[in-house]
C-alpha cells in the first residue's frame, strides 16, 4: 500500500471520529429541541409501570386480605361477649313459673341473657393461628415487592429491546446511505467505462436489500415500542420518546465475590424471604393440625333474667321492671372438650407434615436457583465487559477493512461480492457491539439488584429497607 492510500486511510479514520462527534452533538441538540416533550429513561419507565401495574395492585389487595386475617386471629385471645333476647308464647302443658308445677295454660315468656366466654387452652391453635396469620401478612407484603420487581425486570427487558431496535434502525439507515452513495459512484464509473453493467446491477440489488432491511428494522422498532407500552400499561396512542444514551454506556469491570453477594441476597432478597415465609406458614399449619388432637378448656360467665305472664288465668303479675330485677341471676363455669376419635384429624396432620417437607425442599431449590442466578449475572456482566472492548476493536478494524475494500473496488481490484461481504461484516460487528452493550446494561442492573441497590437506580432508599 502506497503513501497516498495510507494518508487516505488516516483521513478516513479522522472522518469516522468526526462523524461520531457530530452524532453526539445531534443527539444533544435533539434533546434540547424536544425539551417540551418528556424523554423517558429506563428508570422513569419502570417507575411508571410499577405505579400503573394491575398485577401489583392485585397483590396489594391480596395483602389487605392477609391484614384482615391477622386482625381476625387476634380475636382468639379476647373474650367473646354475646347477648340474647327471646320471646315465647306457650299453651298446653307447661311449667308455671309461680308454682313450678305443670299446668294446662297459656303463657308468655320474655328472656334476656348476656354472656361471655374465653378459650384458655386449645392445644396452641389460637397462638399458632396468630403466628401463621402474621407470617402470611409478611408474605403478602413480600409478594407486593416481588410483583414490583418482576414488573421492573419485564419493563427493563422491553426498554432495552426498544433501544436496541431503534439503534438498529440508525445502523440500517447508515448502511442504506452507503449503498446508495456507492451506487451513484458506480453508475458514474459505468458512464466513464470504468465499471460494467453487472457491477451496477449487483449494487442495485444491495441497495434493494438494504432498503428492505431498513423497513424490517423499522417494523421491529414499532413492535418493540408497542410491547414496551403494553408492559408499562401506557396509552398506545401517546408518544414515548426513549433516552438513546444507553447505547453509549461505558462498561466497567468489577471484581466481586459471588458468595458475598449471595450471603446478602439469601437473607434479604424477595425470593429468599418468600421461600422462608412458605416454610413457616406450613410449619404453623402443621402445629394447628396437631393442636386439634389435644383437649381444649374454656371458661364462661353470664347474667340472665326473664318476664312471665299467665294469659289463661289473667291473674295480676308483677310489673316488667320488678320481674326483670327479681329474676336476675348470674352464672360462671368452665368446660373441657376432649377429642376421643376423629379419623380425619390424623389424616390432616399427616398431610400438613408432608407440606412442611415440600416447603423446605422448595426453599432449598429457590436458594440454589438464587445462587446460580447471581453467579450467572456476575459472570455474564464481566464477560460482556471483555467482549465489548474486543468488539470495539473489531468494529474499528472492520471499518478500516471496508474502507480498503471500497478503494480496491473503485480501482477495479475487488469484486462487488467481496465488497458486499466487507460491508455486511462491518454491519454485523456494529450490531453485535450494540447487542453486547444492551446485555451488559441489563446484567449490571441485575447484579446491583442482588446486592440490594435495586433495579431502579434513582431511588434513594433500597427496596428492602422500605
Amino acid at each position: 500500500m502506497n503513501r497516498s492510500n495510507v494518508s487516505e486511510m488516516t483521513i478516513y479514520m479522522y472522518k469516522l471520529r468526526i462523524i461520531k462527534i457530530i452524532a453526539v452533538i445531534i443527539a444533544v441538540a435533539g434533546n434540547v429541541l424536544t425539551a417540551g416533550a418528556r424523554i423517558w429513561d429506563m428508570d422513569s419507565c419502570m417507575t411508571y409501570a410499577v405505579e400503573h401495574s394491575t398485577s401489583v395492585e392485585k397483590k396489594q389487595w391480596a395483602a389487605q386480605e392477609s391484614k384482615a386475617e391477622l386482625q381476625s386471629s387476634i380475636g382468639g385471645f379476647i373474650p367473646t361477649v354475646s347477648s340474647e333476647v327471646s320471646a315465647q308464647y306457650s299453651w298446653g302443658r307447661n311449667i308455671d313459673p309461680e308454682t313450678n308445677t305443670y299446668n294446662t295454660q297459656a303463657t308468655f315468656n320474655n328472656y334476656y341473657r348476656l354472656y361471655s366466654s374465653l378459650t384458655v387452652f386449645d392445644g396452641g391453635r389460637t397462638l399458632n393461628g396468630f403466628l401463621q396469620a402474621r407470617t402470611k401478612r409478611q408474605s403478602g407484603m413480600a409478594d407486593i415487592e416481588k410483583a414490583k420487581e418482576d414488573k421492573e425486570i419485564e419493563v427493563m427487558q422491553k426498554y432495552v429491546d426498544l433501544v436496541y431496535a431503534r439503534a438498529g434502525v440508525l445502523l440500517a439507515e447508515d448502511k442504506l446511505k452507503d449503498s446508495r452513495r456507492l451506487l451513484e459512484k458506480t453508475r458514474r464509473q459505468e458512464e466513464l467505462g470504468i465499471k460494467g453493467r453487472p457491477d451496477v446491477v449487483q449494487i442495485e440489488a444491495q441497495v434493494a436489500e438494504d432498503d428492505y432491511n431498513l423497513t424490517h428494522q423499522r417494523n421491529q422498532s414499532r413492535t418493540a415500542l408497542l410491547a414496551l407500552k403494553s408492559s408499562m400499561n401506557y396509552p398506545s396512542s401517546d408518544s414515548l420518546e426513549t433516552d438513546a444514551s444507553l447505547v453509549r454506556i461505558e462498561p466497567e469491570y468489577r471484581l466481586e465475590q459471588v458468595e458475598d453477594i449471595y450471603e446478602y441476597a439469601s437473607g434479604n432478597s424477595t425470593a429468599a424471604r418468600l421461600a422462608a415465609f412458605n416454610v413457616r406458614t406450613a410449619m404453623y399449619d402443621y402445629r394447628i393440625m396437631k393442636g386439634k388432637l389435644l383437649p381444649s378448656i374454656s371458661v364462661f360467665a353470664g347474667v340472665s333474667t326473664n318476664y312471665y305472664k299467665n294469659i289463661t288465668t289473667g291473674s295480676v303479675v308483677d310489673r316488667f321492671n320488678s320481674q326483670f330485677s327479681n329474676n336476675l341471676g348470674e352464672y360462671i363455669g368452665a368446660s373441657i372438650t376432649i377429642p376421643i376419635f376423629n379419623y380425619s384429624y390424623y389424616g390432616n396432620v399427616r398431610k400438613a407434615h408432608s407440606a412442611v417437607h415440600i416447603a423446605e425442599l422448595e426453599k432449598e431449590e429457590s436458594m440454589r436457583k438464587l445462587h446460580d442466578d447471581i453467579e450467572n449475572a456476575v459472570m455474564d456482566r464481566n464477560g460482556y465487559v471483555k467482549e465489548i472492548l474486543q468488539m470495539e476493536h473489531k468494529v474499528e478494524a472492520d471499518s478500516l477493512a471496508y474502507y480498503v475494500s471500497e478503494r480496491k473496488y473503485e480501482e477495479g481490484m475487488l469484486s462487488v461480492t467481496d465488497l458486499r461481504a466487507a460491508a455486511d461484516t462491518l454491519l454485523e460487528s456494529r450490531i453485535t457491539l450494540l447487542q453486547m452493550k444492551m446485555l451488559y446494561a441489563m446484567k449490571d442492573r441485575l447484579v446491583d439488584y442482588y446486592k440490594g441497590i435495586g433495579i431502579i437506580r434513582n431511588n434513594n432508599i433500597t427496596r428492602n429497607n422500605k
